[in-house]
């Protein structure tokens, strides 16, 4: 997580975010800008309408060579490898025994190669997992030498147009190697936003020019991590480790639909992955005790992370996971657990913030429209 000196890791952006006025904080082992001069609202709000430049660097970013590539990473994920485009991505879960999430992470069929993201928080852990389970055949290369970087928002297409224009034809979840102003880089029509956009992955070397060029663009501006977990939040995803971990099932974790079909109980690979048999037997006996839910509070009182979650008696029925006032929904929003009778879209629970009970509402996430491309 840290340098061999106890120092924090800096990205290959770092120079650019200081001389950019970010507001550097310690995440993940990281060195990482948290907001600029602009301030985390008026970012979130500029990438939802123009397009946002973010530094996601400190995610681990993996190639998977050989031949059974797909075929082994899909012995560690509920999630379907083998039939995997390419030129596609896709969600992917790695669970443990008891059917926990170890973490999730991004998967991609480059052809030659397996290319897989996982969260900056775990990425020591997975490659150290899937260098134990992959087995011998598969070699795994760890992509030190590489920044990534998120453009997000509905003119950032326009935007890496001008300098990649093969991107302009790609739909969601397409990925492919592009030129960017005539560097070798891996792009896919993704992000953490909500928002249409792409990540992008550079030799380290080039990450600095590239994104200054794209920095200068005048539809763009630098987002720190601020904007980046309301805009997530927002959007209903998941934040790794708040909202979702090893002690929660992907049903749990309402990420029924992230389980492939040909890997449940009637599919033509049924199981096979870590906890299959308690997370395929939470699916057909309809039976686990809570349940992610989205919530929308009556007053502005944002209600955080580690809230309790009580019913109208007074008996505590959950927690809050994440949470913040919307800047574009304009409301109260949280992501948490309740016991699963009361995951019902509309039930009313109430949220423990300093002494108070505010009311919340049980609603279909996401909290505003995700807006990516489908074509």
């Amino acid at each position: 997580m840290v340098d061999a000196q106890g120092a924090l890791k800096k990205t290959p952006l770092f120079n650019l975010h200081k001389e950019l006025g970010a507001r550097m904080v310690p995440f993940a082992g990281y060195d990482m800008p948290v907001q600029y001069p602009l301030g985390v609202k008026k970012e979130h709000i500029h990438t939802r309408e123009k397009a946002g430049l973010f530094d996601v660097s400190h995610m681990g970013q993996v190639k998977l060579h050989g031949a059974n590539a797909a075929k082994a990473l899909e012995t560690l994920v509920p999630v379907d490898i083998i039939d995997l485009p390419v030129g596609k991505q896709r969600y992917a879960l790695f669970t443990n025994e008891q059917g926990g999430i170890m973490d999730d992470l991004m998967v991609t069929n480059h052809g030659d190669y397996i290319y897989v993201v996982v969260n900056a928080a775990c990425k020591e852990q997975d490659i150290a997992h899937m260098r134990a389970h992959l087995g011998d055949d598969v070699e795994l290369e760890v992509m030190d030498d590489a920044a990534l970087v998120a453009l997000q928002g509905p003119q950032a297409a326009a935007v890496l147009a001008r300098f990649a224009p093969e991107t302009a034809d790609m739909v969601f979840m397409d990925a492919r190697v592009i030129r960017l102003d005539g560097v070798e880089c891996l792009a896919s029509r993704s992000g953490y936003t909500g928002e249409d956009g792409f990540e992008i992955s550079i030799p380290a070397a080039e990450a600095e020019r590239l994104c200054r060029l794209l920095q200068e663009q005048p539809e763009v501006e630098a987002i720190g991590l601020g904007a980046r977990d309301s805009l997530r939040l927002e959007a209903g995803l998941c934040l790794y480790g708040h909202d979702i971990d090893t002690t929660t099932t992907p049903l749990e974790g309402s990420l029924i639909w992230a389980i492939s079909k040909v890997r449940r109980a009637d599919g033509e690979r049924a199981g096979g992955f870590p906890g299959a048999d308690v997370i395929l037997g939470q699916i057909s006996n309809k039976d686990w005790s809570r349940k992610r839910v989205g919530l929308v509070g009556e007053g502005r009182a944002p209600v955080r992370e580690g809230a309790e979650l009580f019913d109208a008696d007074g008996h505590k029925i959950g927690v809050v996971t994440s949470g913040t006032f919307a800047p574009t929904a304009e409301k109260s929003v949280a992501l948490g657990y309740v016991a699963t009778e009361f995951s019902a879209l509309d039930t009313s629970v109430f949220a423990s913030v300093r002494g108070k009970l505010l009311p919340m509402t049980v609603v279909r996430t996401p909290f505003v429209e995700q807006r990516y491309y489908r074509g």
